[in-house]
């Protein structure tokens, strides 16, 4: 993620499919999520930080999204220039796909990137991060956490963590 963000890239479709990519990859949202986002879906929380609140396409289930910082000015650098209320240039799920790899090759990435690998990037980049299981399942508006079990995968880091944590635990219940 971070070799597609730094890359310095003079073509303006692939500046703006990596926007799209970019995007996915910090707010979960599937490809006809973020094609249909629109001004409804945002709206501004208490404490004045924005979220998305939109049903996914797919399952209608809602999805919580509060927006960091890279998805802000991905939202602003775009906003008022697409057609029908929609807030990012998107174009098809086929062409964006063939574009992803061929961003992924100006980048010098060894994967096939795809729209859904944003998706599952969030998700692990989540688990990776320490989001509880529970709060990611409701960002990407899953039902089920078993569903959400799929998109993220546990490194050998988040293991690692959790295994020494768990150690920390027993010493501290043994020292009492």
């Amino acid at each position: 993620l971070q070799a597609v963000m730094e890359k310095d890239i003079q073509n303006a479709r692939l500046r703006r499919v990596r926007d799209i990519f970019v995007f996915s990859c910090f707010t979960g949202l599937a490809y006809s999520d973020t094609y249909y986002l629109t001004e409804e879906h945002l709206y501004k929380a208490n404490d004045g930080k924005m979220w998305i609140k939109k049903p996914r396409q797919k399952t209608k289930v809602i999805a919580d999204i509060p927006l960091l910082e890279v998805p802000l000015q991905i939202l602003d650098k775009y906003r008022g220039q697409q057609t029908g209320g929609r807030l990012l240039p998107v174009c098809s799920n086929q062409k964006v796909n063939q574009y992803l790899k061929e961003l992924a090759t100006v980048c010098g990435i060894n994967k096939v990137l795809t729209t859904h690998v944003a998706r599952h990037t969030f998700a692990c980049m989540a688990v990776e991060y320490g989001m509880p299981i529970d709060v990611l399942a409701k960002i990407l508006g899953h039902s089920n956490t078993n569903t959400t079990r799929h998109y993220a995968k546990f490194s050998e880091t988040v293991i690692g963590r959790e295994m020494e944590m768990f150690g920390q635990k027993l010493t501290s219940a043994a020292a009492e």
